[in-house]
């Protein structure tokens, strides 16, 4: 998967957890992102691994995504793979 498919797939993935203020609270509180800092922390490196990463840990929301997406829950690890590079984790400061 090019590196720029797996960007927008991940984008893709913050709007569905976006959505749904679940879904986004439990994001924010497993990456110590606090709601008025998701676009600041949005413009670090590795951000959108971040995400797919989330959602990849999960399969209940990893399948909810796919089907609501229309994507193979495949192209999740297609795109982990495609965004390679280590784990994202906030930097605190």
């Amino acid at each position: 998967m090019p590196k720029e498919v797996a960007e927008s797939l991940a984008i893709q993935v913050l709007t569905f957890l976006a959505d749904d203020p679940e879904r986004l609270g439990r994001f924010l509180a497993e990456s110590g992102i606090g709601p008025g800092e998701i676009r600041a922390a949005a413009r670090e490196p590795g951000f959108l691994r971040g995400l797919i990463d989330h959602l990849a840990a999960n399969e209940r929301l990893l399948t909810a995504f796919a089907a609501e997406a229309g994507v193979d829950p495949a192209d999740i690890g297609r795109a982990q793979a495609a965004l390679g590079g280590v784990q994202w984790e906030r930097e605190v400061p």
